[in-house]
């Protein structure tokens, strides 16, 4: 069993920063990539950021130049800095891991961006 524990969410200002992270722990054989998604009320989950295990990433569009993914191997860690933040980057921020063959999911971590 995989567990993924989230922190870092919280309130911020509009232009301010944040930085979240997500620790894997348990039995797995390895990770294939690393994710944030975020779901805003009344709106679908959708995907922010991924790395895979080459490190190559990937951004949506709305939060490419403003947010990087990043992660360390070692402590099976994944992290999101967050910087010039918007109101409209207000949701549940989850993160995401996929092994060879399972998908795990993170409790989700509350990100407020005030005006």
């Amino acid at each position: 069993q995989v567990q993924l524990v989230e922190s870092g969410g919280g309130l911020v200002q509009a232009g301010g920063s944040l930085r979240l992270s997500c620790a894997a722990s348990g039995r797995f054989f390895s990770i294939n990539n690393m994710a944030w998604y975020r779901q805003a009320p009344g709106s679908e989950r959708e995907l922010v950021a991924v790395i895979t295990r080459g490190a190559s990433t990937n951004y949506a569009d709305s939060v490419k130049g403003r947010f990087t993914i990043s992660k360390d191997n070692a402590k099976n860690t994944v992290y999101l800095q967050m910087n010039s933040l918007k109101p409209e980057d207000t949701a549940v921020y989850y993160c995401r891991v996929g092994t060879p063959y399972e998908i795990y999911w993170g409790q989700g971590t509350q990100v407020t961006v005030s005006s």
